[in-house]
């Protein structure tokens, strides 16, 4: 194996250049959680792993508690499956929080003000009540917790990495929140070191090939914790060293097809983000183009032949969607008729109708 042939592999086990998958939960459940900071593009990027989804369909999985947003690793937001929300929140929670403690005093926030505001929101919420942010922020403000200057999300986020909220079904074009409680009971409990194996296999399976310096970016759990859950459940993984660096997936994917896809992905698309190496997929002169400066914002990538070879943009107007492909390079007219069909496929999850400019 090279090089070379990893995108192939990556596509392939993300089930982005073909899928069996029939429902969001299925994919969600799959990739072990997907990254949901752009809430209209992660809908695509559940929708084009999928089968024959819409936009709808996806929205319909949030409000039937199949898929959950909430923070479940490195303080970002991400879709997990309902069953595995609480023991995923919770594994890495407590490094998460102490390592934020610092910032608490900077934003005028300590745990007085964090329990005053713990109390609210739950007592606020509770009965299977969703509320949006603002809703929740004038509480704050009538309790005399400061909630300006990105002190409100950063109380909700606290309250997201101890399970105590999540996020509920959106109330026109604004997020909710609810109590994880209420909202998708607690069903499953597993020890630590289970839920270190199992975001393991699960991360190698639906990544892989990838590294134990990728997952551990992507968990947000310790080089250390990495190596032993790869301990764990290395009978289930097969390794390759390619370019002398060590490599995981699962046992029988190491099939290499050829992909021919052209492909239009969301911004903090998996396919991307969730290595931290990810020179196997893009030239690395290009990464500031995806990374907006590497300023924590990322574009929707296209993707031809597993190779990200531009970004796009996109504008709804009245008569319907234009995508607005940014080639790193020139596309060759072949190029531009294939991006002009991944296009229709988006306009079809939507609902649009598409053109290309």
């Amino acid at each position: 194996m090279t090089l070379t042939d990893v995108p192939n592999l990556r596509l392939e086990n993300q089930k982005i250049s073909q899928t069996s998958f029939t429902k969001p939960e299925e994919v969600v459940s799959w990739m072990g959680a997907m990254q949901a900071q752009d809430y209209l593009g992660s809908l695509w990027a559940i929708g084009l792993r999928t089968k024959n989804y819409t936009e709808k369909d996806v929205e319909k999985a949030i409000v039937e508690r199949k898929i959950v947003r909430t923070w479940p690793m490195r303080r970002t937001l991400h879709w997990v499956a309902a069953q595995d929300v609480h023991w995923m929140v919770r594994l890495s929670s407590e490094r998460v929080i102490k390592t934020y403690a610092a910032h608490m005093p900077m934003l005028g926030l300590s745990e007085e003000i964090i329990s005053k505001a713990r109390k609210i929101v739950t007592k606020a919420l509770s009965g299977g009540k969703c509320m949006t942010r603002d809703s929740i922020y004038r509480l704050f403000t009538e309790a005399k917790i400061p909630a300006d200057q990105s002190r409100g999300i950063h109380i909700l986020w606290r309250l997201g990495q101890e399970a105590i909220v999540c996020f509920g079904p959106r109330q026109g074009k604004q997020q909710t929140f609810t109590l994880l409680d209420e909202w998708v009971p607690q069903k499953r409990k597993i020890s630590r070191e289970e839920a270190i194996g199992e975001v393991t296999l699960r991360y190698f399976t639906s990544h892989g090939p990838a590294t134990i310096q990728d997952l551990a970016w992507w968990s947000g759990l310790t080089v250390a914790d990495v190596k032993a859950g790869v301990a764990s459940v290395k009978s289930k993984l097969e390794e390759e060293i390619i370019d002398g660096k060590q490599y995981f997936m699962a046992r029988s994917q190491s099939k290499i097809t050829q992909s021919q896809a052209t492909l239009l992905l969301p911004a903090f698309d998996e396919y991307f983000i969730s290595y931290k190496d990810r020179s196997a997929v893009i030239n690395p002169e290009h990464i500031s183009e995806v990374n907006h400066g590497l300023n924590g914002m990322f574009a929707p990538i296209i993707v031809i032949n597993g190779r990200i070879v531009g970004t796009w943009k996109r504008d709804i107007g009245k008569k319907g969607i234009t995508v607005m492909p940014q080639p790193f390079n020139k596309f060759t007219n072949a190029d531009r008729q294939q991006i002009a069909a991944a296009a229709r496929r988006y306009g079809t999850f939507l609902g649009f109708s598409v053109r290309v400019k």
